[in-house]
């Protein structure tokens, strides 16, 4: 069922995808060769903008610089649910933000922790978002489907899906 979201509604569908989630596919070079990527979510702020820890040495951190618009994808299989994301891109090198965003997990990538000097944040703000959501899990879904079959009636999705609007 279609049911495009808005404004607080929308900000809370959003966060909780990508919070969910957590790894996108991060896609630059949009309109030429692109280059896609698996990426962390490490913070969704409450107006939707989403942060990742980079090194500034990166092929993604150029090509950022050249061209803002990334897209992202965010994809979870086992729970029916899906983010799709366009939106720009900057890079973030100020110690302080990337103090207060540290996780320790990131370590494994950056030994050298927050005062590595490569180590910079991806701030993406979200422009065109496009969700799908399932309100059940597979195995609900596969079960009604089988119902559905054997009782004749056509399968009636029990998900939602929509533009996300955001601003």
């Amino acid at each position: 069922m279609e049911k495009n979201l808005e404004n607080n509604e929308a900000l809370e569908k959003f966060a909780k995808l990508a919070r969910e989630i957590s790894i996108c596919m991060f896609i630059t070079n949009t309109n030429e060769d692109e280059h896609t990527r698996p990426m962390a979510t490490i913070e969704v702020e409450g107006n939707g903008t989403l942060w990742f820890f980079t090194d500034v040495r990166s092929i993604k951190v150029d090509e950022v610089a050249k061209e803002k618009e990334v897209h992202l994808t965010y994809a979870h299989p086992g729970k029916e649910s899906y983010l799709d994301v366009w939106g720009t891109a900057t890079i973030v090198t100020d110690r302080q933000q990337i103090k207060d965003r540290w996780s320790p997990i990131v370590k494994a990538w950056f030994p050298d922790g927050v005062d590595d000097p490569n180590l910079a944040l991806l701030k993406v703000t979200p422009n065109n978002c496009y969700y799908w959501d399932s309100e059940t899990g597979k195995m609900v879904q596969f079960a009604k489907m089988i119902v559905a079959a054997i009782a004749g009636n056509p399968q009636i999705a029990d998900g939602s899906e929509g533009k996300l609007s955001l601003a």
